[in-house]
């Protein structure tokens, strides 16, 4: 596949060819699977009536006039369109795949209501329900943000410490053992009589699913660091605050970020356990609510938006670990 994207981003550029193609033959595939999908939702019948129906064809209609306008105008940009060129076979599956979920839902039912939804049904939740979605949206992001953040500040520490000290990790790293595999769920009974409120409850789960592996491999980080690095800042004179902030937590970085993306994959994974602590709204919440309604639309509907706001959450911090760890292209 990365051969097949080369070459068509070389035929894109004009490179190692004396003339350009006339087409963007994986934008005119995308433009023929997204009209298919406009067709089978605006032509045949549903099975059980859906909402939004129209409107999706309408979407994917002018979704594949855009992809068709697109394999007529990308081959001018050359290599300004490698991005768009590099995801075209994306474009063409989710074209397909919507297609066959139209198909197997609405058209033929294969996929029965409640328990399943058209890509019409989804759609139909976002236009009617979005503000209760933003309100929920916003919420989680409260709740989130506060858990998240407070659990790697203290899980960073905790690391930074049981790898550099070892009286610390002496009494530190065996209880980490102990709490490091046990499901943040678990402590929901221990979290009603510590904590004031189910809020800080809440906050607290989330901090400790994203804590954990932060700890546990920051921890590991320091530890792994070369003690040569050691040896040669103390011949220059160096102080163990520099030997702490300039060499082993610098040297440690790429498994910190290791623990973030697991902190991070994990406070979503317990964030829907949560907002079941007396949360009023949230996404967690909203799909707590919407099951127990058999309202399953709204269930996958928000699920999406969890996973959107996740992947968008981890392409950032991919896009900070490439600027701090910068200095380490070409060693690592």
């Amino acid at each position: 596949m990365s051969e097949v994207i080369r070459s068509e981003v070389q035929l894109l550029s004009g490179a190692d060819t004396p003339r350009r193609t006339l087409l963007w033959r994986d934008g005119l595939l995308a433009a023929a699977a997204w009209a298919v999908t406009a067709a089978v939702t605006a032509l045949l019948p549903d099975v059980i009536g859906w909402g939004a129906t129209e409107l999706f064809a309408v979407v994917t209609g002018i979704v594949a006039a855009s992809f068709l306008v697109l394999s007529l105008v990308v081959p001018l940009f050359g290599r300004s369109a490698q991005t768009l060129v590099h995801y075209g076979p994306w474009f063409i599956v989710l074209g397909v795949w919507l297609a066959l979920w139209e198909l197997v839902t609405a058209k033929l039912g294969w996929l029965p209501k409640p328990f399943f939804s058209p890509p019409q049904g989804l759609l139909h939740v976002y236009v009617t329900d979005w503000e209760r979605l933003l309100v929920c949206v916003a919420y989680t992001a409260r709740l989130w943000g506060l858990g998240f953040f407070s659990g790697i500040v203290v899980g960073f520490a905790a690391g930074v410490a049981l790898g550099w000290s070892k009286r610390f990790a002496y009494w530190g790293m065996p209880l980490l053992k102990l709490i490091g595999p046990v499901p943040a769920s678990a402590w929901i009974p221990c979290t009603f009589f510590i904590f004031p409120s189910t809020f800080h409850a809440s906050i607290f789960l989330v901090a400790l699913a994203s804590g954990v592996p932060v700890a546990i491999l920051t921890a590991a980080g320091v530890g792994q660091v070369n003690r040569a690095y050691y040896d040669v800042a103390r011949t220059l004179g160096a102080s163990n605050r520099y030997l702490i902030f300039k060499v082993a937590i610098p040297a440690s970085l790429p498994n910190v970020f290791v623990g973030l993306f697991m902190g991070l994959y994990y406070s979503f994974a317990v964030l829907v356990v949560a907002e079941m602590l007396g949360a009023k709204f949230g996404l967690g919440w909203y799909l707590q609510f919407n099951t127990a309604y058999s309202a399953y639309a709204n269930v996958y509907a928000a699920l999406i938006v969890m996973a959107l706001i996740c992947a968008g959450l981890v392409r950032l911090l991919f896009v900070a670990r490439d600027r701090l760890l910068g200095w380490q292209k070409g060693i690592l």
